[in-house]
């Protein structure tokens, strides 16, 4: 399928499963369907499953839009506390879009857990509350890390246990399952056209990697003593990054400023919190330093992710000021994590949210593309890694290749036994996009967009739209199935019978399901009638 295809089935508000090899134009795709969704007025949301590929469409993690946070799990209670959270609840409620973009890398009872906070919020039991839902990624990279629980006194029973930690990957969930998305299965190859290293890694994605595949993977062996200059460097564990990034430290002239982390608590807790936090327990900084933020803030400025360089110490708190990549000028000042229970603080550590980063693993790097780099596979212990890492690159000529193992070059099999189901997928919903007439699609693309109350403007000439044999259209119809009114006009007694229940104190959602209406659209009338703020 071409991005113009993928776009097209975008445009017609079908749930999407966005995939591809590296290089294929997820992210141009993706990018270009919410730029027109911004022009339109459409209300979206792009997360992530990790913070730095959240950097990308500057967007925040899935895990901190939806509210999970950490939990792989929630109770009844968590869930009305969630609804209870007025910007949370907002956020949702007004959401129209939601794109998760590196899905391999979440797992699959985080994304059930993101579809109950949805449904609960948004009062319907649509999957994800009815709003349109776009995963992106692939996943012949890295997989989720998956922690077990064993606990599960009080917690919600999630889709008859299905989506637990044996079914790690996201499209063995119950959410997945019920959201049905259709698969446009991305075939242009954008970022590499260096035919022999096309050919490894396909080799590599098939776990077929023979002679003379690891035949050109040694040519590009360097040794250590001859790296090339000022390139990325990037490795499979935290440690090796930890050397080479007190290396460069230590090359950087001037004053080294030490930041201490301070904790409180139960020392299991803060112990556990340490091990959780990317800040270390003792951070060493000078001018000029390369770092990354380690934490979302809450004001927006940064996420988990976001690269910078020191330039200064603010002269009054002597908190860094860091540039980011981006032009953003940010005083990093001290922030907190801690771990709750009952509404009462059990622990918690506070440490500048930065850590050192000339040398980044191969974790971090997945989305990014690189002219050249300098890589380590010797000690890869994940499925996926050596893929990741190779196809960062845009040509075997950039690759400076320090070692590799044996299981740098294999994939997850789960990967290749879905990958051929997900093609025969893609392939059908091309198939039936290329059957509906130019009226039919523009047709469905209207009522998409009136759906979202989208503003009005002439649809991009020429874009294809979809017909009624792609599943999860935002049709007005369907929507009114759980709310009779939605999108009707506001008539004068409807708007007198919203002024009274409000002011005799009942909640949005009571007032919602009393009216036939979204909550979303309870609380934008009553904001237009100036009844809150």
């Amino acid at each position: 399928m071409t991005q113009d295809e993928a776009l097209a089935l975008l445009k017609t508000g079908a749930s999407i499963f966005l995939t591809g090899q590296p290089g294929s134009g997820k992210t141009h795709t993706v990018n270009g369907y919410l730029r027109g969704l911004a022009r339109q007025g459409v209300d979206f949301a792009y997360t992530a499953s990790t913070g730095i590929a959240a950097t990308h469409g500057h967007g925040t993690t899935i895990h901190a839009w939806s509210g999970i946070g950490v939990r792989d799990a929630l109770t009844r209670r968590d869930l009305d506390v969630l609804a209870t959270n007025r910007r949370l609840a907002a956020r949702i409620e007004k959401t129209s879009v939601l794109i998760i973009d590196e899905i391999s890398m979440l797992p699959a009872r985080s994304l059930t857990l993101v579809d109950t906070v949805c449904r609960h919020i948004r009062a319907t039991n649509a999957p994800f509350g009815g709003m349109q839902v776009v995963l992106v990624g692939d996943f012949f990279q890295l997989p989720p890390v998956v922690r077990r629980r064993t606990d599960e006194h009080g917690m919600l029973p999630l889709a008859d246990g299905d989506d637990g930690f044996g079914a790690e990957f996201a499209h063995a969930s119950a959410a997945w399952r019920d959201l049905d998305p259709t698969v446009c299965y991305l075939s242009e190859q954008h970022r590499q056209d260096d035919q022999p290293f096309l050919e490894l890694l396909d080799a590599i994605r098939a776990n077929a990697c023979v002679g003379i595949h690891r035949e050109l993977l040694a040519t590009r062996m360097v040794d250590k003593d001859r790296l090339p200059a000022s390139r990325t460097r990037l490795f499979t564990h935290n440690a090796a990054v930890d050397d080479i990034n007190q290396q460069q430290l230590a090359k950087l002239g001037g004053e080294t400023r030490i930041f201490p982390m301070t904790a409180k608590g139960a020392p299991p807790a803060v112990d556990a919190l340490k091990r959780g936090c990317l800040s270390p327990d003792r951070l060493a900084l000078k001018e000029d330093a390369v770092v990354m933020f380690t934490k979302n803030d809450p004001a927006g400025r940064y996420v988990n992710g976001t690269l910078g360089i020191v330039e200064a110490f603010d002269p009054e708190t002597g908190s860094p000021v860091v540039r980011t990549r981006g032009g953003k000028r940010i005083v990093a000042e001290p922030v907190t994590w801690k771990i709750e229970e009952n509404g009462k603080e059990r622990a918690s550590v506070t440490q500048i949210p930065l850590r050192l980063a000339w040398a980044i693993t191969v974790h971090k790097s997945q989305g990014m593309s690189l002219d050249a780099a300098v890589i380590d596979l010797s000690r890869a212990f994940e499925y996926g890694q050596g893929y990741v890492a190779l196809s960062r690159l845009r040509s075997l000529a950039g690759l400076h290749l320090l070692g590799l193992n044996e299981r740098a070059l294999h994939v997850h099999p789960k990967a290749i036994e879905k990958d051929a189901e997900f093609r025969e997928s893609s392939d059908d919903a091309l198939d039936a996009l290329a059957r509906l007439g130019a009226e039919e699609l523009a047709g469905r693309q209207a009522a998409f967009l009136e759906a979202c109350g989208a503003s009005p403007q002439s649809p991009d000439p020429g874009t294809p739209r979809r017909s009624a044999e792609f599943p999860k259209s935002y049709e007005v119809e369907r929507i009114r199935e759980t709310h009779k009114s939605a999108y009707a006009p506001w008539t004068e007694d409807e708007e007198r019978d919203l002024t009274r229940r409000h002011q005799a104190g009942e909640s949005v959602g009571a007032i919602a399901e009393k009216l036939g209406r979204k909550p979303g659209a309870i609380r934008s009338r009553l904001k237009k009638l100036a009844l809150i703020s």
